[in-house]
């Protein structure tokens, strides 16, 4: 599959822990260290799973990771495919950077 779509998948994954954290809307701001392990094909299932890694005053790091397992295999393993870190930006109405809540670091 193309790698943009998966990337894409990727950040909508690292998105949800990241907005939970901020307690509303983030912005995606960078991305570090993509590593694409091995290609996806069309019909392997995809798995993605996203953590905190950082908590800034504004901004959240994310380390996500995709993985797929081969369809119609019985048998068939689990393997990360791709991996990184992304950085989102809590935001306001305006769409400029505000603080993360401290309420939200204890969850």
């Amino acid at each position: 599959i193309f790698g943009g779509w998966l990337l894409a998948q990727m950040d909508l994954a690292g998105a949800t822990p990241a907005f939970e954290r901020a307690g509303g809307r983030c912005a995606t701001v960078a991305l570090d260290g993509m590593v694409f392990h091995q290609p996806v094909a069309v019909g392997d299932e995809v798995s993605i799973y996203a953590r905190i890694i950082k908590t800034g005053r504004t901004s959240i790091r994310v380390h996500v990771e995709a993985w797929k397992r081969a369809r119609g295999q019985a048998e068939a393993q689990s393997v990360r495919v791709t991996e990184g870190v992304f950085t989102y930006v809590a935001i306001d109405q305006d769409r400029k950077p505000r603080e993360v809540p401290l309420d939200t670091l204890q969850k």
